[in-house]
């Protein structure tokens, strides 16, 4: 049976490498699946500020022994999308991957960290699933996260 620093070794590592060798195509970045839905390049930037708020934000706040608090996520992803809008495919990308990579690391060490109970928005436990908030579940949340924005992009693409 895994160990638990096994188990988040594996989350860790999945998070990391969600989008190692996903190609984006040129011809899709700024197309999205319908009128007012977000384009490849702002689903990117909506994922890098996430991983940014979790490094400047959320981490903090449970090594502090305070509550994660969330931003409101219409504007932060109209943020986000506008930052999308003002770099070059490859800069978002490296920022992208970039930002990823130090997150993970971060997470990596810190195991102590990421299995403290936590909050979030005042709430202990996810309301789907009844678990306990931590920074690993949080990831595993992200990861779904991941996987719908994936699933999003693969059909843009005609994937």
């Amino acid at each position: 049976m895994p160990n638990r620093n096994d188990e988040m070794q594996v989350i860790i590592d999945t998070y990391k490498n969600y989008w190692v060798g996903y190609h984006f195509s040129d011809s899709s970045w700024d197309c999205s699946l319908s009128e007012g839905k977000p384009t490849i390049a702002e689903i990117i930037g909506h994922l890098l500020y996430w991983d940014l708020n979790l490094i400047t934000n959320a981490f903090p706040a449970v090594e502090n022994n305070e509550g994660i608090v969330f931003p409101e996520f219409d504007s932060f992803n109209q943020s986000a999308y506008e930052y999308a809008r003002s770099v070059t495919k490859d800069r978002l990308l490296d920022e992208f991957t970039s930002t990823r990579n130090e997150l993970s690391q971060l997470l990596l060490n810190s195991s102590e960290i990421i299995c403290k109970p936590t909050t979030t928005n005042g709430v202990s436990h996810c309301p789907d699933t009844g678990t306990p908030y931590s920074l690993i579940y949080i990831i595993q949340e992200f990861i779904d996260h991941d996987r719908h924005h994936k699933a999003q992009m693969d059909l843009i693409q005609g994937r």
